[in-house]
């Protein structure tokens, strides 16, 4: 009946690993977006994510795989995964509409007896409250005619160590017969599935994992700003404190957070609290911590300017690494972009330098991209957002003076956030 074992809707971070693993499973995998441009690359033999080599995708196309902005194919799938985005609006709230638009496409073809598993990251009862009625408008009822579960995707893009086929993956379904077949098709996969009660625990296990690292993140961040009234070097805290072999866990300060999960979602958690009449105290604090520290690096960085008797208005600042991760070409919520909104505010001119992105613009205002390394000591200050390996050799030394937001650089030049 089925022509395809897998259909993944959304060819992204989250997407293109799950359609290669798939694929070299031995499982065929089709790919569907909406985006013409990434489907055509796919067609070309270039992968649009860097966790997927274009090796890999010869690989996966000689076994079968194929892309299509079409949703027909669905209908002759064993399995639906959706990995499309779940981001902020501009107001910071949740956005679902791609969720949606991907439930009603799966919904115009979906077939009797497939399994369909979101991976989107959405707030608890989001699986069954907004997308399985969704799915539903086909006829077919979840937990009769077709298994509906949800599985939080936990890619990370850039990391060698861990992929998707050793890292766990927790999958939690609609009834008991959708868990079952959920952990039964990721089994083909992964090394290890865990098994939770249902879709709302096993929404909520995402939400819980990256709250944990934003929440720590906004305590060393403060913890970084009032260290310094107190006189108190916190990178070697943190450093000091990272060798106790028991009970803390090191998290580095930095000049915000950036990325499609870490940022995001505690907001969608705290969003839906709010809806119910409760307060994430602990989200919401280390939010305003978050949020504020691209202005903290945009006050050192007028500060270190006027000891060395230069203006910030009119002053050249160069911005190094804009994406949101070391050696990851990907910009999303990166803090680079509220920082040069407040360099602007100030007077600044600022330029970037990122040799994983060639062009970058804030607020529709292009920003003048540095060649080389080489070219970025003519600025007033050179501020350093990112660990790029490109970074870590002594091509800065004659800059004239750096600020270091990660705490990794030495060097007479060099000041640390």
């Amino acid at each position: 009946m089925f022509e395809f074992d897998l259909a993944v809707i959304g060819l992204g971070y989250v997407g293109m690993p799950l359609a290669c693993e798939a694929s070299v499973n031995g499982l065929r995998v089709v790919g569907v977006d909406v985006d013409g441009a990434v489907v055509d690359d796919l067609r070309a033999g270039r992968s649009p994510v860097r966790d997927v080599t274009d090796a890999d995708l010869r690989l996966m196309r000689g076994r079968g795989f194929t892309a299509t902005t079409s949703g027909a194919p669905v209908a002759v799938a064993k399995t639906v995964v959706i990995c499309v985005p779940t981001p902020l609006d501009t107001q910071r709230q949740p956005d679902m509409s791609a969720v949606r638009s991907a439930a009603r496409l799966v919904a115009a073809h979906l077939s009797a007896g497939s399994l369909v598993v979101l991976e989107s990251t959405v707030r608890p009862g989001a699986t069954d409250e907004v997308v399985r009625p969704i799915l539903e408008e086909s006829g077919l009822v979840a937990g009769v005619d077709f298994h509906l579960a949800f599985s939080p995707e936990r890619i990370d893009p850039g990391n060698a160590e861990f992929g998707l086929r050793n890292t766990p993956k927790v999958v939690g379904g609609h009834t008991p017969a959708c868990t079952a077949a959920a952990e039964e098709f990721y089994a083909q996969i992964v090394d290890k599935v865990v098994v939770v009660r249902g879709t709302r625990e096993a929404e909520m296990v995402k939400l819980l994992e990256n709250t944990y690292r934003y929440v720590n993140i906004g305590l060393v961040n403060e913890m970084l700003m009032l260290s310094g009234g107190l006189g108190v070097d916190f990178w070697e805290v943190v450093d000091a404190a990272a060798t106790k072999p028991f009970g803390f866990q090191a998290f580095a300060p930095g000049p915000g957070v950036g990325g499609h999960c870490i940022p995001v979602d505690p907001m969608y958690l705290s969003h839906r609290l709010r809806e119910l009449g409760h307060e994430s105290r602990f989200i919401d604090v280390a939010d305003r911590v978050n949020e504020e520290m691209p202005h903290h690096v945009a006050r050192r960085v007028t500060d270190l300017l006027s000891a060395a008797e230069v203006d910030v208005s009119g002053a050249s600042v160069a911005l190094l690494g804009v994406t949101y991760k070391q050696d990851v070409a990907d910009v999303r919520e990166s803090p680079a972009v509220p920082l040069v909104r407040c360099l602007r505010a100030a007077g600044a001119t600022v330029g970037f330098h990122d040799p994983y992105v060639d062009e970058m613009s804030v607020d529709g205002t292009a920003m003048p991209a540095f060649g080389t390394l080489a070219d970025v000591s003519a600025a007033d200050i050179v501020v350093v957002l990112q660990q790029h390996q490109a970074y870590l050799g002594d091509e800065l030394r004659g800059a004239r003076r750096v600020l270091d937001t990660r705490g990794f650089l030495r060097g007479d030049n060099v000041v640390r956030l």
